[in-house]
């Protein structure tokens, strides 16, 4: 597809439409998941980094990347869906053993969903910029995410101006700008407006209320949060993020208090971009300092 992604691409059939993902390396698992609105591409340096000693999987979910990109007559995007296509794309690989979780923003809530059901499987963690558990009570909610959840002209700003992921390639990064190759492939899958609904509902279904789909499945993985109370788990954080920020990583070492944190005070949502050969360092020493036994 293009140097900076010069991986081969695998599909799963899901209903509502195809699965990309990622499958480089061997070796013991290890399963990043992005988050909106980025794809697969977010860990590309990562994989790079990890094949070979690590098997790397890395899905595109439904409506992201180089997935399908389905109707909501076809799809629901919802929570639920997202977690059941991961567990389901893992079965289906035969990987239910040893597993690494590497989370990024709504990555984190789904991979630690998928986690909470399948303690057991998972071995180490890390998690970077994301959460796992309803919005921290010292976190107001930013104007930014309630215009595109809550109005008409936030839903029509995602969808026809492509508005979230323009401004995601602007203010996610803050040591530095993206390079113009590189925010070119982040906008690349998002073209029109009907490969921009993945985008636009994550946004609308972020659960904040127990009346709000999906705000169950939040309780009951943050609750599940301690069954990790031994497992190796690694904090990486971009301290500038204005949505994942101090807030988030304190309720993370509240939950976790046994795990590693290393934070950059000039980096922001997309730590991977801004401070990436340091962050990835960070992660390979991890995975050898806690081998799995």
């Amino acid at each position: 597809m293009s140097d900076l992604y010069p991986f081969t691409g695998h599909t799963f059939d899901r209903p509502g439409g195809r699965l990309h993902f990622l499958d480089e390396g061997q070796g013991d698992p290890v399963v990043m998941v992005h988050g909106n609105p980025t794809w697969s591409f977010y860990f590309r340096d990562l994989v790079r980094a990890l094949r070979d000693k690590y098997r790397c999987i890395v899905p595109d979910h439904i409506g992201c990347g180089l997935s399908d990109k389905p109707g909501t007559d076809k799809y629901d995007y919802a929570l639920k869906s997202r977690i059941d296509d991961l567990e389901a794309l893992l079965d289906h690989l035969g990987i239910r053993e040893r597993i690494t979780l590497v989370v990024q923003d709504w990555g984190g809530m789904i991979g630690m969903a998928y986690a909470a059901r399948h303690p057991d499987r998972v071995k180490r963690i890390v998690a970077t910029n994301t959460g796992a558990f309803p919005l921290p009570k010292t976190k107001r909610f930013p104007w930014s995410l309630w215009l595109g959840r809550n109005t008409a002209l936030g839903a029509w700003l995602i969808l026809k101006r492509n508005a979230f992921c323009r401004a995601a390639a602007n203010w996610c990064v803050t040591r530095k700008p993206l390079p113009a190759d590189v925010r070119a492939m982040y906008l690349k899958p998002y073209d029109s407006p009907e490969h921009r609904i993945a985008v636009l509902k994550f946004v609308q279904t972020i659960p904040l209320r127990p009346s709000d789909p999906g705000y169950d499945i939040v309780t009951d993985t943050a609750a599940g949060l301690a069954k990790f109370a031994n497992t190796p788990a690694l904090l990486l954080w971009g301290m500038r993020d204005f949505v994942f920020d101090k807030h988030f990583l304190a309720e993370w070492q509240r939950y976790l208090p046994h795990a590693e944190t290393y934070t950059w005070p000039d980096c922001g949502h997309y730590l991977l971009e801004d401070a990436g050969p340091e962050a990835i360092g960070k992660i390979v020493t991890f995975l050898k300092n806690h081998p799995i036994a």
